[in-house]
């Protein structure tokens, strides 16, 4: 595969986070020893957000919070990059037309060969970039007519990141697309393989999952008459809450799965964003349950945090 610098980043990213796990697994044996320390505070206050960031946090901290409700901004920016790019590849596998040259020098860096402009993306390549696509809809318009957003916060790096992520993403499936085994110029339809189809049914039930999650974490703050009667946190119960305390969290590493799947769950690029989405929300769901156990006594313990019967 040569020097991908794509690959290169998401291992990065990986390696980070899972790094940023451990050290906070092991933090609360010396947290009250370092909490005055402000580069403990500053790491704390990077990998927390929303209702996780109740902790003692220094004035200046909060120069770079940002609204948690402009989530949203994120799935947007997807809507519209990964949309433009799935366009692209549509244009070029059934017109054969190229892609611009802007986007070949970009690709070419990336994936650290000289990317053929006019390279037909495969079914595999299309079917993720339309999951991909649908995905970011769907939680964009979650963000805005589902969620209920307290004042809750994020930092501003972790905004600039978000808006970033889905950008990087985009270009990801395409850079995988090169590093598939070619199958052929014919029909997308007779390129169609179990993985596709044991992809298209793990993305689709595991989508079900993340919302039917997001609508009962609304609906502690909304009931069932849609009307918002409070801003306060509650324990949520029902379906896969009973087993983890962040399904919607699990549900978002299967969407990563699923995908890798539909590659054919052979392409080292998108494993790689997997094992970046992996540790990203087995932190997230880590914080989670701590809160929930910090702030609720009766909090069901066997629960776990992220994944069934595992973490």
């Amino acid at each position: 595969m040569g020097c991908c610098v794509i690959v290169v980043l998401w291992s990065c990213l990986a390696l980070g986070f899972l790094l940023a796990l451990l050290i906070h697994k092991i933090s609360p044996r010396s947290q009250t020893k370092h909490e005055q320390n402000p580069l403990f505070m500053f790491f704390q206050d990077l990998i927390r957000y929303g209702k996780t960031k109740q902790c003692k946090r220094d004035y200046w901290l909060h120069i770079f919070d940002v609204p948690k409700r402009w989530f949203w901004h994120f799935y947007a920016v997807s809507v519209f990059w990964n949309g433009l790019l799935l366009a692209l590849s549509l244009n070029l596998k059934l017109q054969n037309q190229t892609y611009p040259q802007w986007l070949t020098y970009i690709l070419s860096f990336l994936c650290g060969i000289q990317w053929n402009e006019s390279q037909a993306p495969q079914l595999s390549t299309l079917l993720v970039q339309l999951f991909l696509w649908s995905h970011s809809l769907r939680r964009l318009l979650e963000c805005l007519f589902v969620s209920v957003y307290s004042e809750g916060v994020i930092h501003m790096a972790q905004y600039m990141f978000g808006i970033g992520y889905y950008i990087i993403l985009g270009l990801t499936v395409l850079c995988s697309n090169n590093f598939l085994d070619a199958k052929g110029v014919g029909s997308l339809f007779r390129q169609l393989d179990l993985g596709h189809l044991s992809g298209t049914a793990l993305f689709i039930s595991a989508s079900l999952l993340q919302h039917s999650s997001v609508v009962t974490l609304a609906r502690l703050r909304t009931g069932n008459s849609g009307t918002v009667k409070t801003f306060d946190h509650g324990v949520p119960h029902g379906g896969w809450f009973e087993l983890v305390s962040c399904p919607h969290y699990f549900a978002e590493l299967l969407i990563y799965v699923s995908l890798g799947l539909v590659f054919g769950g052979l392409s080292l690029i998108w494993w790689t964003v997997v094992s970046y989405v992996l540790f990203n929300q087995a932190l997230a769901a880590q914080l989670c349950q701590e809160f929930y156990m910090r702030k609720f006594e009766g909090y069901p313990r066997h629960r776990y945090a992220f994944i069934p019967f595992v973490l």
